[in-house]
């Protein structure tokens, strides 16, 4: 199936993983969702933090390190649920960093553009009867 023409979650993927209980997919989708918004949160963070008169100096390689670990973390937990084309942007971010601040910020806006797509599909999915 063309990337354009899937879900923004495949469920069938989550079911392998799950037996297809929904009781499990739904805790897991929740876990997800929690975790994605908390990750993001952190990339903005990371981003504003790289605010800085120019010229900037280079950013403490903490900050690059949680800007790999967050965008590994989200590309990999994406991955699990069947979030494919959002894990496929976390991927892209996790190649840039908060050394490059404008790159950065492109990073979290289509970050935040999927993870909209993948809640609004989890929203459904969970108020969908079992």
């Amino acid at each position: 199936m063309p990337r354009s023409a899937r879900r923004p979650v495949d469920i069938d993927h989550l079911n392998r993983y799950t037996g297809g209980d929904h009781a499990i997919n739904e805790e897991v989708l929740r876990l997800f969702e929690t975790s994605c918004t908390n990750i993001v949160a952190e990339l903005e963070r990371l981003a504003e933090s790289s605010k800085l008169p120019q010229p900037a100096p280079e950013p403490a390689p903490e900050s690059a390190k949680a800007w790999a670990h967050a965008t590994h973390t989200l590309k990999g937990a994406a991955r699990s649920v069947g979030a494919f084309e959002l894990a496929d942007v976390a991927e892209e971010a996790e190649k840039c960093g908060p050394a490059d601040r404008l790159a950065a910020i492109a990073a979290i806006q289509k970050l935040k553009g999927q993870a909209e797509m993948v809640h609004r599909f989890i929203a459904d999915f969970l108020r969908a009867p079992a």
